[in-house]
């Protein structure tokens, strides 16, 4: 099983997923870390690692991107390698996601299993946000 399976089953809760589009990783060593797949790179790595590879490859904080995206709901891939955007046919430029183990006191997709968080980032500038609970898409 890959990374990214482990990652999306849930068995991964303290790594990271970030999808980067080819624009970031063109000519980038990081290209040479994650899994290549169409249109760019994707890495599973330790949580803060995978903060600090995303503030490199994007400029910005993880987290602060993250609490930005929420404000929007749009459909990120399921295999993370990709989003639509829910402001047009625009391409994804980056997906930072993480999982959330289970959790039944909190009720909803949490008390169902664990929750994968993805945010996306356009190309037209619009970040969004979609979770699932893992194993389920």
């Amino acid at each position: 099983m890959s990374a990214r399976d482990e990652f999306l089953a849930g068995e991964r809760p303290d790594d990271v997923a970030l999808f980067l589009a080819d624009s970031f990783v063109s000519g980038d060593k990081l290209a040479d870390y994650g899994e290549s797949v169409p249109g760019g790179v994707l890495l599973v790595v330790p949580g803060e690692t995978g903060r600090n590879v995303f503030k490199k490859a994007t400029g910005m904080d993880a987290m602060s991107f993250a609490k930005e995206a929420m404000g929007t709901e749009g459909t990120v891939a399921a295999d993370l390698a990709g989003a639509d955007c829910p402001e047009g046919d625009h391409d994804v430029e980056f997906v930072f996601a993480f999982a959330e183990e289970q959790n039944e006191e909190v009720g909803g997709l949490y008390a169902e299993g664990d929750v994968i968080h993805a945010y996306a980032y356009c190309s037209c500038g619009t970040s969004f946000s979609h979770k699932w609970v893992a194993g389920e898409r």
